[in-house]
């Protein structure tokens, strides 16, 4: 393969692998990228049932029509996933107010929190150096991971916000991670139905970073 086919093929898998972005959204003059993994990716469902999408139109509703939403989510991401896919987006799409949506998986598979918590923190430290606003979403983990590592999960997040003073939503599944109604068979991701509650738990925080 010649150099010149190499380099059009290597542009093309990038524009496949980039988040979307609508011709219709090229006229608003801000945008949010939400940094997530299957919370945010609306596991389980289509795309536009989940509470990113539904954000979309709240935005709109609410006046925000200026904003843009990029969804950079994907399920089974670590924070170690999003800090390599970072850069890139931040080139990309120069956001002004980054949501963070990252640490679930770590904590699922017993990753050491200090990783974690680096990873995290220079999520937050690029996301600053680039002039966005950061929404920080934590998230909890089943108690069956012991005492000990959960309190110091959840500690994690509280730490991070506190130290970089960020906008923090202390556990995005509040009031359905407890209920199986509003969780899926693995009961571990949100049905279809919870989705508006997310947005619900998120929107206050988001609102103040408009």
């Amino acid at each position: 393969m010649s150099t010149i086919a190499r380099h059009c093929l290597a542009m093309l898998l990038l524009a496949i692998l980039l988040p979307h972005k609508s011709l219709a959204d090229n006229t608003a003059e801000k945008s949010i990228l939400v940094l997530g993994d299957s919370i945010s990716a609306a596991y389980g469902m289509h795309p536009s049932e989940g509470w990113v999408s539904l954000l979309e139109q709240r935005l709109q509703s609410q006046g925000y029509s200026h904003y843009q939403v990029i969804n950079a989510s994907i399920s089974g991401n670590t924070s170690g996933d999003g800090i390599s896919r970072l850069p890139l987006l931040l080139e990309n799409y120069r956001p002004d107010i980054i949501i963070v949506e990252l640490g679930g998986n770590d904590g699922l598979r017993g990753y050491p929190l200090k990783v974690m918590r680096n990873n995290l923190q220079a999520i937050i430290h690029l996301s600053q150096q680039a002039g966005a606003k950061v929404l920080l979403a934590g998230i909890e983990i089943p108690p069956n991971y012991g005492q000990r590592y959960t309190d110091a999960f959840r500690a994690s997040y509280v730490s991070l916000a506190e130290n970089n003073k960020l906008t923090f939503l202390p556990f995005i599944l509040k009031g359905i991670a407890t209920n199986p109604a509003l969780m899926q068979a693995d009961q571990i991701h949100p049905t279809r139905q919870a989705q508006v509650i997310i947005l619900d738990n998120v929107w206050p925080y988001l609102q103040t970073l408009l």
